[in-house]
Order: structure tokens, then C-alpha cells, then sequence
């Protein structure tokens, strides 16, 4: 062969090799950006994990003193009336008290413990409120908006999303309306059958105000406001829930009740005698209600909210500003928060729930670092007495009972009133005139069997 052909013959031998060999460190190349990129995308849920700080520091002696004194109020407040729940004390993050007692199902075979859900009933609210503001903290929506912006059929001029979030709305309660005017009880009520109801009834529902004129407590507005974040965020309200604030928090026990999914491994709920309260036709409305959780998990939510970068500090402001200040006292509503704003100084943010035979007392003294949750599902009256704890950790007072009185005078079954309709003094006069009402019944059956007596006798 020519010389000069032997040379350009190995010269292009030489080169396909290094095409060969550039080709195949390109592939290897590629695959190593690629198994990169999945194991990120695979290791992307541990960085949407929200790392809380370590708990702040407490002495032996403080801590021991308020073990003691919680220890105390539950022996004798809670324990000795029948108390089936669970309950959490801690102070900057500690636990300094914790009590379960009873059993999840009242059949003595399931142990009330650290990892029984509850039905936290109106404590609910607070994740929608706060779901809501992250929303508007994330720029997908103004809380001053009217609802009708993103519902064009809702025709209820005034109403937006913060007047939903405080109250003053002005909207009545789909817990009452709807029955009274003839949902079929056979049919369960869903938020958006609550929507749709306002749409097409509004001339035939009674008992709408002017929105913003005054506060009024109702679920429709966080029945509409889990509606709203579904709208929003394109996700159903119990996945944007779970995406952007219990999974990341890891609260491994607090889910929103989905009928379907849970309906047969819930903790079901008591009166206080113990007798099984079913599940009716409103039970499957969320927002207002139907999240559980475990006394840990919302000390964890607390956390959250206090310690943690979750919410911006403008956002939290806003969430604990009293927005009704019509009447005169201490006692006010945020947007997702009751208050009590104390002459001392003090503010205690806090949300009780009742549901069915499910209490829940959720009470968080910012200003002291301390945190008070009391769950329990056969209604027992103390769990909202639970406030009295928050004396031992500063200048607090107040009635712990309100949302128990509030709703028994509305026979209401929620928490529902914020601010009595009635006053304390034709509360008791109504409990004369009841007990007054029994006795002269009573005095009657006695009259006329004495009279059957007489008559047997002359006989």
C-alpha cells in the first residue's frame, strides 16, 4: 500500500477511536448528571422538612413546681370526672406535663396514648386561617379581596376573605340553616353543596348582615375559606394541608377526616355518659372542623407558629389583631385566633372546639413561652377550664367555660357564639323558671297520687 495512504488509513483509525472514547465519556457523563437529578428530586422531601429549635432551657425547679401544680388541677378537675383524652403542659418547648387516660373507643381495649388522634373540632380553624394566610404570604391572593373574585356566582357584595377569617361576615350557619330549611338529613352536606345553597337560596335565607357591622362566630366562613385554598392553590384542602404544613412538621398523627378513608379507624366521640354519638349529615364538611390530631402534634404546631420561620411576622400580626371591638372586655376574635387581652398587659391567643361529644382546648401564652392542650373525646365540661392553668405562668384571668355556656344556651352543636346573646343574669332566670317549671310537674304527680291514695283508702 502507498506510504501516504498507511498514514491518512491510520491516522483516521486513530481518530474514530477518539470519537469512540469522547462519545462515551459524553454518556457517562450524562448519566451521572442524570442519577444526580433523581436522587435530588428523591431527596427533595427531606429539604421541605421545617426544623424546629431545640427547646429553650428550664431549671429543675421551675420545671418540678409546674409538674406539680398541672399534676393537681388534672387529678381533680379532669381525671375525677371521667376525663377520656389527653393533655400537654410545656413551657419554651418543654413538655413539663403530660396525662392520657381512658381509651379511644370506651371499650377499655385501646389505650389512650401519645399517638391517639383526636377530633379537635374549631381548633381546626386554625390551620385553615393559617393555610389561608400563607396563601396571601405567597402572594396568591389579597385577604381584602370580595370571595365573589374567585366565586363569580356568590353574590354577597362586602364579603372577603378576611371578613370570612374574623367573623364578620355576616353570613348565618349553614349547621342551622340548611335543616331548618329542609335539607334532607339523609343526604350529607358537602362545602360545596354549603356554596351552591348560598348561591341559589340567598332570597329565602334568613338572617344575613352587613358584612363587617359586627362579629358573629359561624363555620360557613371556614367551610367557604377550604374552598377558597382549594381554588387557589389547585389542591384539595386536606393534600395542601398535608404538603405545606403536617408533613414538613412531621405531626405523624394529624390528618383531615376523609369518610371514605377513615371512616372505620377514627376515634369515634361520647356523651358525657359514655353513649356513642354517630356521624350525621354534617360531619363531612372540613374547614370549620374535621381535622385530628394528638396533644404532641399540636404542641409541634405551636412551635411552628412561635419559634419557627413558617410565617413572616407581619402575617402573624395580622393573624393576632382583634378585629371586633364594638362591646367593651377582654375577650376578642383574630383571623383564625380567639384572644383575651388582659388590663395587665397580657394576651392569651387560644381556640376551644367542641363537636359531637369531642372538646378541645388549645391555649398559647406567647408572651410567657408556655402552651396548655387539653383533647378528649366523651365530652367532659373541665377540658375548658384548662385556662386556669395559665396562672401559673403569669397575671391571667377569666372564665374558662364561656364556649360551653355559649353553645348549651344556642343548643348548638359547636362552639359556635363568640359573644353571648344572653346575659348571665337571664341565663340564671331561665334556670329558675326551668327548675320552677320540674317542680311544679313533680308537685303535681304528687297531688294526684295522693288523691288515688285517698280515693283507695275510702273505698
Amino acid at each position: 500500500m502507498n506510504p501516504f495512504f498507511c498514514s491518512l488509513f491510520n491516522t483516521q483509525k486513530s481518530l474514530s477511536k477518539y470519537k469512540i472514547a469522547v462519545t462515551r465519556y459524553i454518556i457517562i457523563f450524562i448519566s451521572i448528571a442524570l442519577v444526580a437529578c433523581n436522587i435530588s428530586s428523591k431527596q427533595e422531601p427531606a429539604k421541605s422538612q421545617i426544623d424546629l429549635p431545640n427547646p429553650g432551657s428550664l431549671s429543675k425547679l421551675e420545671g418540678e413546681r409546674l409538674r406539680i401544680a398541672c399534676e393537681n388541677w388534672y387529678l381533680s378537675v379532669l381525671k375525677a370526672k371521667g376525663f377520656n383524652g389527653g393533655i400537654v403542659v410545656a413551657k419554651k418547648g418543654n413538655i413539663i406535663f403530660e396525662a392520657y387516660n381512658g381509651s379511644s373507643n370506651l371499650n377499655g381495649l385501646d389505650p389512650m396514648n401519645d399517638s391517639t388522634s383526636l377530633h379537635i373540632a374549631s381548633v381546626s380553624k386554625t390551620f385553615t386561617a393559617m393555610a389561608t394566610l400563607k396563601l396571601w404570604q405567597d402572594g396568591k391572593l389579597n385577604i381584602d379581596d370580595q370571595l365573589s373574585k374567585y366565586f363569580p356566582l356568590f353574590n354577597y357584595p362586602g364579603v372577603t376573605i378576611r371578613t370570612l377569617l374574623n367573623h364578620r361576615s355576616g353570613l348565618p350557619n349553614y349547621v342551622h340553616f340548611m335543616e331548618n330549611m329542609g335539607w334532607n338529613k339523609r343526604i350529607k352536606i358537602t362545602n360545596e353543596d354549603v356554596l351552591t345553597f348560598l348561591i341559589n337560596q340567598k332570597k329565602s335565607i334568613k338572617n344575613v348582615g352587613k358584612p363587617d357591622r359586627g362579629f358573629s362566630y359561624c363555620n360557613t366562613n371556614y367551610a367557604l375559606l377550604a374552598l377558597l385554598i382549594e381554588k387557589i392553590s389547585g389542591k384539595k384542602y386536606s393534600d395542601f394541608l398535608q404538603e405545606t404544613f403536617f408533613t414538613p412538621l412531621q405531626m405523624k398523627h394529624t390528618f383531615v377526616y376523609n369518610n371514605n378513608r377513615d371512616s372505620g379507624k377514627v376515634t369515634m366521640s361520647y356523651d358525657y355518659r359514655g353513649k356513642l354519638i354517630p356521624i350525621n349529615f354534617l360531619d363531612y364538611v372540613y374547614g370549620d372542623k374535621n381535622i385530628y390530631s394528638t396533644p404532641r402534634d399540636l404542641l409541634v404546631w405551636d412551635r411552628a407558629l412561635t419559634e419557627g420561620d413558617l410565617f413572616n411576622q407581619k402575617i402573624l400580626e395580622e393573624a393576632y389583631t382583634p378585629y371586633s371591638t364594638e362591646k367593651p372586655g377582654i375577650r376578642n376574635y383574630g383571623l383564625g385566633w380567639r384572644m383575651n387581652n388582659f388590663p395587665s398587659g397580657k394576651k392569651m391567643i387560644y381556640h376551644n372546639g367542641w363537636w359531637h361529644g369531642n372538646n378541645a382546648a388549645f391555649i398559647r401564652l406567647i408572651q410567657d413561652s408556655a402552651t396548655i392542650i387539653v383533647l378528649g373525646n366523651k365530652y367532659n365540661r373541665g377540658i375548658y377550664h384548662a385556662k386556669d392553668l395559665a396562672s401559673l405562668f403569669g397575671n391571667y384571668y377569666g372564665a374558662g367555660e364561656e364556649d360551653e355556656l355559649e353553645a348549651s344556651i344556642l343548643n348548638a352543636p359547636d362552639s359556635i357564639i363568640a359573644t353571648p346573646k344572653v346575659s348571665p343574669k337571664k341565663i340564671t332566670h331561665r334556670k329558675k323558671i326551668s327548675k320552677n317549671k320540674h317542680r311544679k310537674v313533680s308537685v303535681k304527680k304528687i297531688a294526684t297520687k295522693k288523691k288515688i291514695k285517698s280515693k283507695k283508702k275510702k273505698r
